[in-house]
């Protein structure tokens, strides 16, 4: 449902009452920055970063497993040793300037389309985690109806712009055919754009398939309307599974996120800027290669990034290096002028604490002030992203609608009237029964619904009710409420025929490999 926006027409008190009563799921335009980004290298140091990746590209070399990947690499004029592909600095320039800067994703329901690139940005629920934290708090293993929970909650929340694809992994079901349960649950449960499963080049094939009979084949080839992730080995190594799944995605002009996996310390130099070189090294020979494939389809320069802990080992999040980095890698893909995949709300808290707070409000308000486009794991991440947490999914995401409103800039549509209303008010009044705080005050300032800024007294009179509890309880109010975009019925029958075809030709037994 939608809430009349508070225009310049007045409303009664009691219009403005009922309107407040009524939620408001009505998704978010992707966010078009209106704020100085954070830009920490002088373009000498931007340059001093591509000309080390290019120097690792030539004399050091990328490892690509896999036959196919390294035939196109010999067709495309690389130089290349057994597994190992050296790239000239010119073959990759020209193979990344074919990339888009910017394209439009198309959701199933067009009022969900969103501009992607440049200023624009997204939201984008966290994946892959293989234990969530349910509506009672618990830890445990997540089912298919775990993952639709999610989904609902993804198509409710205005913040998030995706339904993702699998934000916990459903146990309930064989691991070699899950991910037709879970593009299928993308689909069914939100109407906004959503992920593709990547965990194997078939796999992949049967995303396509089935946003082919979701969008049209025809509509497909022109339009992007899922996206793919593909994980790099760091330091310098892309596996077979990874480029059959990026091919595939590519054949159907899809865009990839080109993701080199970094534990900063450990599959990278223990230095910032020396990991930075390296990451863009990675990421930029994935980006050529999707254009080896088919020149001129989107893709995006992605990473996953983490630094470790030279105490344990462990992954860390929230650390001011990895903000440093994002700022970089930024600076980096503008660059190249390619939009950009960046990792949100990240923590390694093992409870919905304060730590988890601290870690993904730290990294939240560096990916804002990076220009980051494709904003993953945005939602529900914690433990190192080894579970997903219902309460935290929907702080989170307002959390998103918060950094979403201070990254969008300053507001001047209504300076003129403000002012008058300084004059009107005169020293010593107050503003709070003028009509211009009246017509304004629901967009003025961003009144979140799952803080609590009650007086102490009142708080304790209410219940002294953290907020793991109201968050639970905020959700399961939500999935109370939730109501299905219906698909198509025809559509609908061919996805489920799709599927049960599928079933029977997969084996119910496989490796699972995680997405992330």
């Amino acid at each position: 449902m939608s809430v009349e926006a508070v225009g310049t027409t007045r409303r009664g008190r009691g219009a403005r009452k009922a309107a407040r009563q009524v939620r408001d799921v009505t998704m978010l335009p992707a966010l078009k920055l209106g704020i100085p980004l954070t830009e920490p290298m002088s373009q000498e140091r931007i340059e001093q970063i591509d000309n080390a990746s290019m120097n690792i590209l030539e004399e050091v070399g990328v490892v690509f497993r896999d036959d196919i990947a390294l035939e196109d690499w010999r067709k495309a004029g690389a130089d290349v040793r057994g597994e190992r592909v050296h790239l000239d600095r010119g073959l990759v320039r020209e193979l990344i300037a074919s990339i888009p800067s910017s394209f439009t994703y198309h959701a199933r329901n067009p009022a969900n389309n969103l501009p992607f690139g440049h200023d624009h940005s997204i939201f984008v629920p966290m994946t892959g985690a293989p234990y969530l934290r349910d509506l009672d708090d618990v830890r445990r293993n997540p089912t298919l109806e775990d993952l639709a929970n999610f989904h609902k909650l993804s198509h409710m929340l205005p913040a998030i712009h995706s339904s993702a694809h699998h934000i916990v992994e459903p146990y309930d079901h064989p691991i070699s055919q899950r991910h037709l349960r879970i593009t299928y649950s993308s689909m069914k449960y939100s109407d906004k754009t959503f992920m593709g499963m990547t965990t194997s080049p078939k796999n992949a094939e049967d995303v396509m398939e089935m946003c082919a009979i979701l969008f049209g084949r025809e509509f497909m080839m022109t339009h992007p309307v899922v996206t793919g992730n593909c994980n790099g080995n760091s330091p310098l190594v892309w596996d077979e599974t990874m480029l059959g799944a990026m091919r595939a995605f590519c054949r159907y002009n899809q865009p990839v996120l080109c993701s080199p996996f970094v534990l900063g310390g450990a599959n990278t130099p223990a230095s910032v800027a020396p990991t930075v070189a390296q990451l863009n090294a990675e990421a930029l020979s994935a980006l050529a290669y999707t254009q080896v494939v088919n020149k001129g389809c989107p893709a995006i320069y992605g990473h996953y990034l983490s630094t470790v802990s030279m105490k344990s080992g462990a992954p860390m999040a929230g650390t001011p290096e990895i903000s440093l980095m994002n700022m970089m890698i930024g600076q980096m893909a503008r660059f190249y002028d390619v939009p950009w995949r960046t990792s949100n709300t990240l923590g390694g808290a093992k409870t919905f604490d304060a730590q988890a707070g601290y870690e993904s409000a730290s990294t939240m308000m560096a990916v804002l002030m990076s220009g980051a486009n494709y904003i993953w794991h945005s939602a529900g991440w914690n433990e190192a992203g080894m579970h997903c947490s219902m309460a935290k999914f929907v702080v989170d995401a307002e959390q998103c609608a918060m950094g979403y409103r201070m990254a969008e800039g300053i507001r001047w549509d209504d300076f003129d009237d403000a002012i008058q209303a300084v004059r009107d008010v005169g020293p010593g009044g107050h503003y709070l029964g003028h009509p211009h705080t009246l017509e304004h005050f629901q967009k003025a300032f961003f009144m979140p619904e799952l803080f609590n800024n009650d007086s102490i007294e009142q708080w304790q009179a209410d219940g002294a009710v953290e907020i793991n509890e109201r968050a639970l309880a905020y959700t399961k109010t939500l999935l109370g409420e939730y109501q299905e975009p219906k698909l198509d019925v025809g559509v609908d029958e061919a996805l489920r025929d799709y599927i049960a075809r599928r079933e029977r030709e997969i084996p119910a037994a496989d490796a699972l490999n995680q997405d992330r």
